[in-house]
Protein backbone atom coordinates (compact mmCIF):
# COMPACT_ATOMS: atom_id res chain seq x y z
CA UNK A 1 0.00 0.00 0.00
CA UNK A 2 3.07 2.44 0.84
CA UNK A 3 4.12 1.95 -2.62
CA UNK A 4 1.07 2.19 -4.57
CA UNK A 5 0.24 5.51 -2.33
CA UNK A 6 3.58 6.80 -3.10
CA UNK A 7 3.18 5.81 -7.36
CA UNK A 8 -0.32 7.62 -6.90
CA UNK A 9 1.68 11.18 -6.85
CA UNK A 10 -0.50 12.67 -3.93
CA UNK A 11 1.95 15.97 -3.83
CA UNK A 12 0.87 16.42 -7.50
CA UNK A 13 -2.91 16.66 -6.58
CA UNK A 14 -1.70 20.26 -6.25
CA UNK A 15 -2.43 20.81 -9.74
CA UNK A 16 -5.82 20.22 -9.70
CA UNK A 17 -6.91 23.65 -7.92
CA UNK A 18 -7.16 24.64 -11.33
CA UNK A 19 -10.79 23.50 -10.95
CA UNK A 20 -11.63 26.26 -7.89
CA UNK A 21 -10.85 29.42 -10.05
CA UNK A 22 -14.39 29.39 -12.06
CA UNK A 23 -15.77 29.09 -8.25
CA UNK A 24 -13.56 32.15 -7.20
CA UNK A 25 -14.18 34.24 -9.81
CA UNK A 26 -17.69 33.67 -9.82
CA UNK A 27 -18.56 35.11 -6.70
CA UNK A 28 -19.54 31.30 -5.86
CA UNK A 29 -16.46 30.56 -3.29
CA UNK A 30 -19.26 31.05 -0.20
CA UNK A 31 -22.49 28.84 -2.25
CA UNK A 32 -21.82 25.36 0.44
CA UNK A 33 -23.65 23.51 -2.39
CA UNK A 34 -21.28 24.43 -5.38
CA UNK A 35 -18.10 24.52 -3.17
CA UNK A 36 -19.18 20.77 -1.80
CA UNK A 37 -19.49 20.10 -5.65
CA UNK A 38 -16.35 21.21 -7.02
CA UNK A 39 -14.48 19.42 -4.05
CA UNK A 40 -15.90 16.39 -4.56
CA UNK A 41 -15.10 16.80 -8.34
CA UNK A 42 -11.41 17.91 -7.04
CA UNK A 43 -11.23 14.21 -5.02
CA UNK A 44 -12.13 12.51 -8.55
CA UNK A 45 -9.60 14.48 -10.71
CA UNK A 46 -6.98 13.34 -8.60
CA UNK A 47 -7.93 9.58 -8.73
CA UNK A 48 -7.74 9.88 -12.43
CA UNK A 49 -4.92 11.82 -12.83
CA UNK A 50 -3.12 9.21 -10.60
CA UNK A 51 -4.33 6.28 -12.54
CA UNK A 52 -2.47 8.33 -15.43
CA UNK A 53 0.59 8.50 -13.63
CA UNK A 54 0.77 4.82 -12.51
CA UNK A 55 -0.23 3.79 -16.39
CA UNK A 56 2.88 6.50 -16.85
CA UNK A 57 5.31 4.69 -14.78
CA UNK A 58 4.35 1.43 -16.42
CA UNK A 59 5.18 2.47 -19.74
CA UNK A 60 8.29 4.48 -18.83
CA UNK A 61 9.68 1.95 -16.09
CA UNK A 62 12.94 0.99 -18.23
CA UNK A 63 13.71 4.72 -19.06
CA UNK A 64 12.82 5.64 -15.46
CA UNK A 65 15.68 3.17 -14.28
CA UNK A 66 17.78 5.70 -16.17
CA UNK A 67 17.10 8.54 -14.50
CA UNK A 68 18.78 9.90 -11.29
CA UNK A 69 15.71 10.99 -9.48
CA UNK A 70 12.94 8.94 -11.52
CA UNK A 71 14.54 5.45 -10.75
CA UNK A 72 13.73 5.82 -7.58
CA UNK A 73 10.17 5.24 -7.84
CA UNK A 74 8.21 1.84 -6.75
CA UNK A 75 7.93 0.55 -10.46
CA UNK A 76 10.96 1.71 -11.44
CA UNK A 77 13.09 0.38 -8.56
CA UNK A 78 11.29 -2.90 -8.56
CA UNK A 79 9.09 -2.04 -5.03
CA UNK A 80 6.15 -2.44 -7.29
CA UNK A 81 5.09 -5.03 -9.35
CA UNK A 82 3.68 -4.05 -12.85
CA UNK A 83 0.73 -6.29 -12.39
CA UNK A 84 -0.52 -4.77 -9.42
CA UNK A 85 -0.02 -1.11 -11.25
CA UNK A 86 -1.98 -2.03 -13.54
CA UNK A 87 -5.13 -3.39 -11.90
CA UNK A 88 -4.27 0.29 -9.76
CA UNK A 89 -4.53 2.33 -12.37
CA UNK A 90 -7.92 1.11 -13.54
CA UNK A 91 -9.75 0.69 -10.69
CA UNK A 92 -8.57 4.49 -10.08
CA UNK A 93 -9.94 5.22 -13.36
CA UNK A 94 -13.01 3.44 -12.81
CA UNK A 95 -14.21 5.04 -9.73
CA UNK A 96 -12.90 8.79 -10.78
CA UNK A 97 -15.35 8.24 -13.99
CA UNK A 98 -18.29 6.28 -12.32
CA UNK A 99 -18.12 9.06 -9.69
CA UNK A 100 -17.87 11.68 -12.45
CA UNK A 101 -21.47 10.40 -13.97
CA UNK A 102 -22.78 10.43 -10.83
CA UNK A 103 -21.94 14.16 -10.31
CA UNK A 104 -22.42 15.79 -13.26
CA UNK A 105 -22.75 15.04 -16.99
CA UNK A 106 -20.74 17.66 -18.44
CA UNK A 107 -17.84 16.76 -16.08
CA UNK A 108 -17.87 13.20 -17.07
CA UNK A 109 -17.35 14.31 -20.47
CA UNK A 110 -14.40 16.52 -19.65
CA UNK A 111 -12.68 14.38 -17.16
CA UNK A 112 -13.03 11.56 -19.66
CA UNK A 113 -11.24 13.52 -22.42
CA UNK A 114 -8.64 14.16 -19.86
CA UNK A 115 -8.27 10.53 -19.16
CA UNK A 116 -8.30 9.88 -23.29
CA UNK A 117 -5.54 12.97 -23.97
CA UNK A 118 -3.31 11.53 -21.09
CA UNK A 119 -2.90 8.41 -22.51
CA UNK A 120 -2.45 9.32 -25.65
CA UNK A 121 0.22 11.49 -24.68
CA UNK A 122 1.92 8.66 -22.34
CA UNK A 123 1.96 6.34 -25.26
CA UNK A 124 2.90 8.84 -28.63
CA UNK A 125 2.30 12.02 -27.81
CA UNK A 126 5.44 12.78 -25.27
CA UNK A 127 7.79 12.02 -28.28
CA UNK A 128 6.60 14.79 -30.63
CA UNK A 129 8.31 18.15 -30.11
CA UNK A 130 6.28 21.08 -28.76
CA UNK A 131 3.31 19.18 -28.88
CA UNK A 132 4.44 17.52 -26.20
CA UNK A 133 3.88 20.46 -23.96
CA UNK A 134 0.93 21.71 -25.71
CA UNK A 135 -0.33 18.28 -24.03
CA UNK A 136 0.89 19.28 -21.08
CA UNK A 137 -1.10 22.63 -20.96
CA UNK A 138 -4.60 21.22 -22.13
CA UNK A 139 -4.64 19.01 -19.14
CA UNK A 140 -4.84 22.41 -17.06
CA UNK A 141 -7.29 23.64 -19.41
CA UNK A 142 -9.40 20.39 -18.80
CA UNK A 143 -9.27 21.25 -14.90
CA UNK A 144 -10.45 24.81 -15.44
CA UNK A 145 -13.32 23.60 -17.74
CA UNK A 146 -14.11 21.02 -15.25
CA UNK A 147 -14.34 23.88 -12.53
CA UNK A 148 -16.61 25.52 -14.69
CA UNK A 149 -19.39 22.81 -15.49
CA UNK A 150 -19.14 22.48 -11.72
CA UNK A 151 -19.57 25.78 -10.64
CA UNK A 152 -22.60 26.19 -13.09
CA UNK A 153 -20.78 29.31 -15.07
CA UNK A 154 -19.79 29.86 -18.55
CA UNK A 155 -15.82 29.84 -18.96
CA UNK A 156 -14.27 33.19 -19.24
CA UNK A 157 -12.06 33.48 -22.03
CA UNK A 158 -9.51 35.52 -20.05
CA UNK A 159 -9.53 32.73 -17.79
CA UNK A 160 -9.00 30.04 -20.96
CA UNK A 161 -6.29 32.09 -22.18
CA UNK A 162 -4.50 32.86 -18.30
CA UNK A 163 -4.48 29.25 -18.08
CA UNK A 164 -3.02 28.10 -21.59
CA UNK A 165 0.00 30.42 -21.06
CA UNK A 166 0.76 29.52 -17.84
CA UNK A 167 0.36 26.01 -18.45
CA UNK A 168 2.58 26.38 -21.58
CA UNK A 169 5.61 28.34 -19.83
CA UNK A 170 5.26 25.74 -16.95
CA UNK A 171 5.93 23.09 -19.38
CA UNK A 172 8.53 24.17 -21.31
CA UNK A 173 10.43 25.30 -17.90
CA UNK A 174 10.23 21.50 -17.21
CA UNK A 175 11.33 20.36 -20.26
CA UNK A 176 14.57 22.73 -19.41
CA UNK A 177 15.12 21.11 -16.16
CA UNK A 178 15.00 17.83 -17.55
CA UNK A 179 17.25 18.55 -20.12
CA UNK A 180 19.80 20.05 -17.60
CA UNK A 181 19.69 17.48 -15.20
CA UNK A 182 19.95 14.68 -17.68
CA UNK A 183 22.90 16.37 -19.61
CA UNK A 184 24.03 14.69 -21.92
CA UNK A 185 22.03 11.60 -21.63
CA UNK A 186 18.97 13.27 -21.10
CA UNK A 187 17.23 11.96 -24.24
CA UNK A 188 17.94 8.03 -23.02
CA UNK A 189 14.85 8.44 -20.72
CA UNK A 190 12.83 11.32 -22.18
CA UNK A 191 13.36 10.83 -26.38
CA UNK A 192 12.31 14.49 -27.08
CA UNK A 193 14.73 15.91 -25.84
CA UNK A 194 16.80 15.05 -27.97
CA UNK A 195 15.06 17.84 -30.27
CA UNK A 196 15.28 20.41 -27.72
CA UNK A 197 18.10 22.39 -26.83
CA UNK A 198 18.49 25.16 -23.42
CA UNK A 199 18.47 28.64 -25.94
CA UNK A 200 15.52 27.24 -27.96
CA UNK A 201 13.22 26.46 -24.59
CA UNK A 202 15.08 29.75 -23.00
CA UNK A 203 12.99 31.77 -26.29
CA UNK A 204 9.92 30.03 -25.59
CA UNK A 205 9.71 30.56 -21.55
CA UNK A 206 10.76 34.06 -22.49
CA UNK A 207 7.58 34.27 -24.71
CA UNK A 208 5.15 32.17 -22.99
CA UNK A 209 5.61 34.22 -19.27
CA UNK A 210 5.12 37.52 -21.36
CA UNK A 211 1.71 36.48 -22.56
CA UNK A 212 1.14 35.02 -19.07
CA UNK A 213 1.74 38.62 -17.25
CA UNK A 214 0.17 40.08 -20.14
CA UNK A 215 -3.19 38.32 -20.60
CA UNK A 216 -3.19 38.48 -16.60
CA UNK A 217 -2.95 42.02 -16.72
CA UNK A 218 -5.34 42.61 -19.30
CA UNK A 219 -7.67 40.62 -17.73
CA UNK A 220 -7.69 42.36 -14.37
CA UNK A 221 -8.64 45.69 -16.23
CA UNK A 222 -10.78 44.66 -19.16
CA UNK A 223 -14.44 46.28 -18.71
CA UNK A 224 -15.97 42.37 -18.45
CA UNK A 225 -13.98 42.21 -15.32
CA UNK A 226 -14.80 45.69 -13.87
CA UNK A 227 -18.34 45.23 -14.57
CA UNK A 228 -18.46 41.82 -13.24
CA UNK A 229 -16.54 43.13 -9.89
CA UNK A 230 -17.57 46.19 -9.93
CA UNK A 231 -14.31 47.37 -9.21
CA UNK A 232 -10.92 47.86 -11.00
CA UNK A 233 -8.67 46.86 -7.93
CA UNK A 234 -7.85 43.63 -9.21
CA UNK A 235 -4.76 45.55 -10.89
CA UNK A 236 -3.37 45.41 -7.67
CA UNK A 237 -2.50 41.72 -7.39
CA UNK A 238 -0.12 42.05 -11.01
CA UNK A 239 2.58 42.48 -8.54
CA UNK A 240 2.08 39.37 -6.85
CA UNK A 241 1.73 37.25 -9.92
CA UNK A 242 4.50 39.31 -11.52
CA UNK A 243 6.86 38.30 -8.93
CA UNK A 244 5.51 34.19 -8.89
CA UNK A 245 6.61 34.34 -12.73
CA UNK A 246 9.85 35.67 -11.56
CA UNK A 247 10.83 34.12 -8.92
CA UNK A 248 9.57 30.61 -10.57
CA UNK A 249 12.25 31.49 -13.18
CA UNK A 250 14.96 32.04 -10.56
CA UNK A 251 14.20 28.83 -9.31
CA UNK A 252 14.41 26.69 -12.93
CA UNK A 253 17.79 28.70 -13.85
CA UNK A 254 19.82 29.16 -10.07
CA UNK A 255 18.37 26.37 -8.66
CA UNK A 256 17.36 24.08 -11.16
CA UNK A 257 13.80 23.65 -9.47
CA UNK A 258 11.84 23.87 -12.21
CA UNK A 259 10.99 19.84 -13.77
CA UNK A 260 8.28 19.73 -11.13
CA UNK A 261 6.38 23.14 -10.45
CA UNK A 262 4.22 21.50 -7.67
CA UNK A 263 7.78 20.71 -5.64
CA UNK A 264 8.99 24.20 -6.27
CA UNK A 265 5.58 25.53 -4.72
CA UNK A 266 5.39 23.36 -2.04
CA UNK A 267 9.04 23.31 -1.06
CA UNK A 268 10.28 26.80 -1.16
CA UNK A 269 8.37 29.26 0.87
CA UNK A 270 8.42 32.59 -1.03
CA UNK A 271 7.32 30.91 -3.82
CA UNK A 272 4.31 29.29 -1.41
CA UNK A 273 3.59 32.38 0.48
CA UNK A 274 3.43 34.69 -2.26
CA UNK A 275 0.59 32.60 -3.95
CA UNK A 276 -1.59 32.78 -0.46
CA UNK A 277 -0.82 36.38 -0.56
CA UNK A 278 -2.20 36.70 -4.31
CA UNK A 279 -5.48 34.43 -3.49
CA UNK A 280 -6.21 36.43 -0.08
CA UNK A 281 -5.96 39.33 -2.52
CA UNK A 282 -8.34 38.00 -4.95
CA UNK A 283 -10.88 37.13 -2.33
CA UNK A 284 -10.78 40.25 -0.25
CA UNK A 285 -10.74 42.63 -3.41
CA UNK A 286 -13.60 40.39 -5.31
CA UNK A 287 -16.25 39.32 -2.29
CA UNK A 288 -15.50 42.35 -0.01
Amino acid sequence: MKYILVSMRPKQWIKNIFLFPALIFSHNLFDVFLLAKVTIGFGLFCLAASSIYIFNDIKDIKKDQEHPEKSKRPLASGHLQCSTAYAVSVILATIALFGAIILDLTFFVIISAYVIMNIAYTTKIKQVVILDVFCIASGFVFRVLAGTSLAGVQPSDWLIICTITISIFLGFSKRRSELILGGANSSNHRQVLSNYSIQFLDQMISVSSACTLMSYALYTIADETVTRFGTRNLIFTLPFAIYGIYRYLYLNHQKQMGGNPTIALLKDFPLFLNGLIWLGAVILIIYY
